[in-house]
């Protein structure tokens, strides 16, 4: 899809003051556009410029409310009941006006119109372009907003965008769009519209994130000319946020409370999920997929839930209806669904958002008025999908979302189907200006694309609560928008089978994780072209363990599906990745936690940890899973050694070697077929378990925390967060938190334990802690039962729990 042609040909010039405003400051422009500046909370500013003197979409989907909520219907730009409204100095000058919090200043510039963003002690954050800050295409529908690239500035987030992490010199296109085989080092746009992006000055280690609440297709030019970078979108109004943090950490974080924090995932989705085309396209669909859960209790494999991909919906001519069983291929849905449930393996069923004319119910969703209109509203709009002529359902319609929901419930979790998997969700309805009911107030679906996206999820997520009120909805969706996080896991999409294509969606999901999205994956070994070759199949294993999402799924048509044990050369090291996988989910559950409750990704950029390691700043596929743990996958053929950059101010412990490097240096390091190198920093601490699965081990009664000492002085912590893992009794307070506190000296090592709260009985009934081989400081834990060393010289230390759970 070609970028879309620049059409501003209006900017504002002089502005002039029109009064203060309970939290800000208006202005108004000559031709009767005007501009809302307001003040939030310290360090975080809201600016509305409207084209046309008043809002284009005076609602939000994606601002949340105080209680991190939104209705259906949305909330108006102008509701501030959300943040605090801190107190502020507006100073009124000749040539400007100020604004001034207790950390941030803004000053906007009369004539000609711009705005400069500084700290209170006087260091420059940004600037918009003296000239040409803000326009319009006058008689038309696009908005710009520029500003000045600063020297030393990088640039993250903007969701799920092909190429490395830092887009500095590039240029950016968002629009949901279905991009099959795409390339992920350079293809553009891509599933995800996530208008959101932080600026880190790598030289005074300062950042800010600008997010722009506009839905419209989207481009961000960060490359000509040298000296500028600009926002443009197709409809709308600039309508953005500016948020000040301390570093990058603090920008997620504010922006999270944004536009909402991740729902906290059932524990069981963090094992490994089983998806592929093929067998669900085969004619004896339901006997194919019973061979699935054969072949894991054959192999050992263990899997929590398998997708069942649309190959199930299809009719007759041999077209895809939604919320349509085809007989012939599965002639008996719920036993399908038992033969799942009896061997451990969950169910999550492909649904999608548009009927095709041919579908068997279209003239009765007609007849509800429930598509998506055309522009005059006479009628359904149509558009090409899925090889046929569809029209898509309007989201922002009750009668549509009801329509959605009873239909999810009788066709799919009336069966036992566990969770929704919503795809082909883009809505690329190719009239712009066709109409969306707007929940009352109509809306073009230029304005509503990712909208439509986000109340889809919403209503899958909410049908899904409905049937099960008290446990954790689990759902995908592989389009999105901000906000998204609050309902689903996604995924990047269908990536093609390439060593590069495997590096470049770590970057991508790095970027996810920026901006919202910390629960994101991607398909292992690559959904299109040619089968994987055994090495590349091992290394997306070894390298997708540690995403939040694991999942390996193809459409390989004539090669056959991509599963676990199809390389029998490599399959014992993919069943122990896997196994590896299991084993640390204590640990990838601890972090899904702290996304849910702060928003810090799961995964983590170098340079968010490292900000002042000038080396991290544009490392795109080395990075950090939580605090403590460094990921060196290998993404290159016929590789056995690694070089890897340790950053500076720790020292990094190999965890297969177990040989101990100083920070701020680079290293080779072994790596061969048998596991991906990771590191774990001084002071690390990782919480493991059994591999549980009603295969391997039925109960999650062992916690074993591998605990890796500085050699000198040094203290860390882990919080340890335990509950059901299933239910939403978390939320009840229904949780025990185990503080593990660590001390370590040249002479010895101090552990201590301290449990508050303590209102959920745990599974097992003491903590293990393990040392790195060699250990022979002492070692001092108040209460512990027994001390051993293992085959390979690791110090085992057991400390009961006190009332002795489990």
């Amino acid at each position: 899809m070609k970028l879309p042609e620049k059409k501003i040909n209006t900017w504002i010039g002089r502005v002039k003051y029109s009064g203060q405003s309970p939290n800000g400051a208006r202005f108004t422009a000559d031709g009767g556009e005007t501009f809302q500046v307001d003040v939030l909370e310290n360090g975080l500013f809201h600016v509305r410029f409207h084209p046309n003197g008043e809002s284009r979409l005076e609602r939000t989907w994606l601002v949340v409310d105080k209680n991190g909520e939104m209705p259906p219907e949305g909330r108006r730009r102008d509701d501030l009941t959300p943040f605090s409204k801190p107190d502020f100095k507006l100073q009124k000058g000749e040539k400007d006006v100020v604004l001034t919090t207790t950390n941030l200043k803004l000053t906007i510039n009369l004539q000609p119109v711009n705005m400069r963003w500084e700290t209170t002690n006087g260091v420059m954050l940004a600037e918009d372009q003296p000239f040409e800050a803000y326009g319009f295409e006058s008689g038309g529908r696009q908005v710009a907003h520029t500003l000045v690239n600063r020297a030393g500035e990088h640039y993250y987030g903007f969701g799920e965008v092909s190429g490395p992490l830092d887009k500095a010199h590039s240029r950016v296109f968002l629009r949901n769009t279905d991009h099959p085989n795409y390339n992920a080092k350079s293809g553009a746009p891509l599933y995800k519209h996530i208008p959101f992006y932080i600026t880190f000055n790598a030289e005074n280690g300062l950042a800010f994130g600008l997010f722009y609440d506009n839905l419209a297709t989207t481009v961000f030019d960060l490359e000509n000319p040298p000296g500028r970078r600009s926002y443009q979108a197709q409809d709308g109004d600039i309508d953005y946020y500016f948020i000040y943090g301390s570093d990058i950490r603090d920008v997620v974080t504010r922006f999270t409370r944004l536009t909402g924090r991740m729902t906290l995932p059932p524990r069981w989705s963090l094992g490994y999920l089983g998806s592929t085309m093929n067998y669900t396209e085969a004619h004896d669909a339901q006997s194919q997929l019973a061979t699935f859960s054969e072949k894991c209790k054959f192999y050992q494999i263990p899997c929590d839930l398998f997708h069942l991909s649309s190959g199930y919906t299809l009719g007759q001519d041999g077209k895809r209806y939604v919320f349509n069983w085809d007989r012939g291929r599965i002639p008996n849905p719920q036993e399908m669904v038992d033969v799942f449930h009896r061997s451990g393996i969950r169910l999550s069923a492909n649904i999608k958002p548009a009927l095709l004319t041919s579908h068997p119910r279209f003239n009765e969703v007609k007849a509800m008025n429930a598509f998506v209109r055309k522009p005059g509203g006479d009628g359904p709009q149509i558009f090409p999908f899925w090889g046929g002529a569809a029209a898509a359902l309007d989201f922002t319609n009750p009668t549509a979302v009801d329509w959605w929901k009873t239909n999810v419930q009788a066709q799919l979790l009336d069966y036992g189907i566990d969770s929704t998997w919503n795809d082909n969700n883009e809505f690329e309805v190719n009239k712009e200006s066709a109409q969306c009911v707007g929940f009352g107030e109509p809306v073009n679906i230029g304005q509503a694309r990712a909208l439509l996206t986000l109340m889809m999820i919403r209503a899958s997520y909410e049908q899904q609560l409905t049937n099960r009120p008290n446990e954790r909805p689990f759902l995908i969706s592989r389009a999105g928008a901000p906000g998204m996080q609050r309902y689903v896991q996604t995924w990047s999409g269908d990536n093609f089978t390439s060593w590069q294509t495997m590096q470049y969606n770590i970057s991508m999901g790095l970027g996810l994780g920026l901006s919202g999205m910390a629960n994101t994956g991607h398909d292992v070994g690559g959904f299109a072209g040619r089968k994987p070759t055994p090495e590349l199949f091992l290394r997306w294993v070894q390298n997708s363990i540690f995403h939040p999402r694991f999942t390996i799924h193809s459409w390989k048509e004539n090669d056959g599906a991509s599963e676990p044990w199809m390389y029998p050369e490599v399959f014992p090291h993919v069943r122990e990745a896997i196994y590896l996988r299991y084993r640390l989910i204590p640990c990838l559950y601890n972090l899904m936690v702290e996304a849910a409750e702060t928003g810090c990704p799961v995964m983590r950029p170098l340079v968010y940890q490292f900000p002042g390691d000038k080396n991290c700043v544009r490392e795109s596929f080395d990075y950090m899973l939580g605090p403590s743990i460094l990921v060196a996958s290998v993404v290159k053929p016929r590789t056995r050694k690694r070089t890897v950059y340790l950053p500076a101010g720790n020292g990094w412990t190999d965890f297969y070697t177990q040989k101990h490097y100083q920070g701020g240096q680079t290293v080779t390091i072994p790596a061969p077929l048998t596991y991906v190198p990771f590191f774990v920093a001084d002071g690390g601490m990782i919480p493991m378990g059994e591999v549980v699965h009603p295969l391997i081990h039925k109960k999650d009664d062992l916690r074993q925390v591998l605990v890796f000492p500085a050699p000198g002085e040094n203290h860390s912590t882990l919080a340890l967060t335990e509950d059901d893992g299933l239910s939403l009794d978390y939320r009840k307070g229904k949780i025990t938190r185990l503080r593990i506190e660590l001390d370590s000296s040249p002479e010895s090592l101090h552990l201590s334990v301290n449990i508050d709260p303590y209102r959920y009985t745990l599974s097992y009934s003491q903590l293990e802690f393990i040392l790195p081989a060699g250990e022979k400081r002492p070692f001092i834990l108040p209460g512990c039962s027994s001390v051993w060393r293992d085959a390979q010289d690791r110090p085992h230390y057991a400390w009961p729990l006190p009332g002795n759970q489990g």
